[in-house]
């Protein structure tokens, strides 16, 4: 029981840290985009941006979820 407990704290860990890690490379390569957007757009700024903030949003929402995931797969046995 007490492996069991150790495997599901490990798998809880590792499942947090790479929802962490697919959030920030998500978040990277959407501003990363962005930003050559309004360089080639400059007009179209304003939209962009707000489409960026939305599916930056969206991108967080996707990893709480997962680290919410991973923190019950810990503390709840």
């Amino acid at each position: 029981m007490i492996l069991a407990d150790a495997f599901a704290n490990f798998g809880g860990a590792i499942g947090a840290g790479i929802a962490a890690i697919g959030a920030g490379i998500g978040i990277g390569k959407i501003g990363s985009n962005a930003m050559e957007a309004i360089a080639r757009q400059p007009e179209a700024a304003g939209d962009i941006r707000s489409s960026m903030i939305v599916i930056a949003a969206l991108v967080e929402g996707v990893a709480l979820f997962a680290v919410i995931v991973s923190a019950l797969a810990i503390f709840i046995q």
